[in-house]
């Protein structure tokens, strides 16, 4: 538990600002709150998707949308009337090329298959949402921990929150100590050298999310890494069930309680 002390720590205030600008994000038109649907095109083979504007087909490697002037869609911001080839969307929702009026449809490709994403600044979850309910920072959370990558890159199989398994690319493991006892998580590693663990822990499904993310920094040279639970993460489909989230692979369920980071969504 924090006391008055902490929560006048350097490291309190930092954790404070990462937690409203969380807020912010998450609440943004665009964020993950306003995602109204995930369209698999294999699940649509004659190219409409209900309530999506145009006709979406797979063809070479890449998405045809076929749009007439009453679809109102553009593309890069000009109308599209006509047809047009499109590959997956690459950065971030507000760039993506597909859009309706403050709709943004968000092309996805995974494991060969194209979906089409529907970002909408009206969906009800965005209207209903308050808060993110997080633990604020206790210093007893942020861990030394040693990172070991493995030889080469693993690919195991897990559920994803959609109810279809997925492969999830791994590339080593954290090791770190909680109250004495030794734990491990294994990770990924991202292109700028940070990581990224899904994991559950003893609170999970309980007084927190049924499964969160951790995006420790990249480790040293030495492979140290700071191992920071207060910075814990939602997973998007505690935002929107619409999202494909993988859940942890093997060995990345905690007996340890973390009480620690961000627990829930609040609606109000």
């Amino acid at each position: 538990m924090s006391t008055d002390a902490q929560q006048d720590s350097e490291e309190f205030h930092a954790w404070q600002r990462w937690h409203e600008g969380r807020i912010v994000a998450v609440a943004a038109p665009h964020g993950p709150l306003s995602l109204t649907g995930t369209h698999w095109l294999a699940d649509h083979p004659e190219g409409r998707i209900p309530a999506v504007p145009g006709l979406w087909r797979e063809e070479g490697g890449e998405v045809v949308l076929t749009a007439t002037p009453e679809d109102g869609l553009t593309v890069d911001t000009k109308p599209l009337a006509g047809e047009i080839r499109l590959g997956a969307d690459r950065g971030s929702i507000d760039t993506s090329r597909v859009a309706q009026g403050d709709r943004r449809l968000v092309l996805l490709s995974r494991e060969g298959l194209w979906a089409v994403r529907d970002f909408d600044p009206k969906s009800p979850a965005r209207q209903a949402f308050r808060t993110i309910d997080a633990t604020p920072y206790d210093p007893e959370w942020s861990l030394e921990g040693t990172f070991r990558p493995y030889g080469s890159d693993r690919t195991v199989r897990v559920e994803n929150a959609d109810g279809r398994e997925r492969g999830l690319g791994l590339s080593g493991e954290i090791n770190f100590t909680v109250r004495g006892a030794r734990h491990t998580l294994q990770v990924a590693v991202e292109p700028d050298g940070s990581l990224w663990a899904v994991f559950a822990d003893a609170t999970s499904g309980d007084s927190s999310y049924r499964f969160r993310f951790l995006r420790p920094p990249a480790p040293d040279g030495n492979g140290n890494v700071r191992v920071d639970f207060n910075r814990t993460l939602l997973p998007p489909c505690a935002f929107a069930d619409h999202f494909i989230c993988p859940f942890p692979p093997p060995g990345n369920t905690l007996t340890v309680a973390v009480p620690a980071g961000e627990r829930n969504r609040i609606d109000g």
